[in-house]
């Protein structure tokens, strides 16, 4: 087997990835058949396998908050159980930096390696389901003096920041939204501002948000709710994840997703009122 680090992911990496979420059902790919949006940059590390390629490792080398790498690692469905890896992991931590390594719906596999390489299972990250056979409550007003309407390209990609960095300066991820970034995302086949919903003030500032998003096999997402601090309370945050959900349903995606961290028992108490139920648990590795 050969290792070998790049610069960029080369044309072999989307019919890896393809075929890993044909067995696994994730990672999100691409309608046009490219890599993840988040894995463009970064570096990465190919396992080369007979001349296929066998495995590939992500480092996002800008890391989170904490200052730590983040690495996604996937092993191709036709060479595992072969050690590739257990191979890809030794590689990855040969990098004299804090790493925080990825498995997606909690990977046996993974837990293996990462029990045998002293690995800490140090974050749980839930993803929820809305079938759309439970029904959405009516839509209801935001508090006196806040109304609702949809995002503006090229002019409320800054106030989305500020609230967005004031609501998740805890997170290690979510608080490291910038401009560039929403920028970025506008450019992305699904970004659409129709399901981008702002709450404004008497005073026209924007005080929270609700971002949805439609995957290229047509499920719904809560991608982000954010409420400023100062803002919170007043069913605000009710009103803009059902103004969200409400539109997804009337795009008539098949069902509805979102990520909650497994800590965030305010959060999950709302979401299962509203009749999201757990489907899976992405595991966060630290050594």
């Amino acid at each position: 087997m050969e290792l070998i680090w790049q610069d960029d992911a080369d044309d072999t990496v989307p019919g890896l990835l393809a075929a890993v979420r044909a067995e696994d059902g994730v990672p999100d790919t691409p309608a046009d058949g490219g890599v993840p949006a988040e894995f463009r940059s970064g570096r990465h590390l190919l396992a080369r396998d007979g001349g296929a390629t066998a495995g590939y490792a992500h480092v996002d080398v800008r890391g989170d908050s904490l200052g730590n790498r983040i690495v996604e690692l996937f092993v191709h469905p036709g060479h595992r159980r072969r050690g590739v890896g257990t191979a890809l992991v030794d590689e990855v931590l040969t990098i004299d930096s804090p790493l925080r390594l990825w498995s997606h719906r909690d990977h046996p596999g993974a837990a293996r390696i990462a029990a045998a390489k002293d690995l800490a299972r140090v974050r749980e990250l839930f993803q929820m389901r809305l079938d759309n056979a439970v029904e959405l409550p009516e839509q209801t007003r935001p508090r006196e003096g806040v109304t609702l309407r949809t995002f503006v390209p090229g002019r409320d990609e800054q106030a989305m920041v500020d609230v967005n960095k004031a609501a998740f300066d805890w997170h290690p991820e979510q608080g490291m939204l910038t401009v560039a970034d929403v920028v970025a995302a506008e450019k992305e086949a699904w970004f659409d501002p129709a399901g981008f919903f702002l709450a404004v003030d008497e005073n026209g500032e924007v005080v929270g948000f609700h971002w949805t998003k439609v995957h290229p096999d047509g499920t719904g997402e809560v991608y982000v709710v954010g409420i400023h601090p100062d803002a919170q309370g007043g069913g605000l945050g009710r009103a803009l994840t059902l103004a969200g959900l409400h539109h997804l349903r009337a795009r008539g995606v098949p069902e509805i997703i979102l990520y909650v961290e497994s800590d965030n028992a305010p959060a999950l108490a709302v979401y299962r009122r509203l009749g999201f139920t757990l489907r899976y648990t992405n595991v966060a590795y630290q050594r």
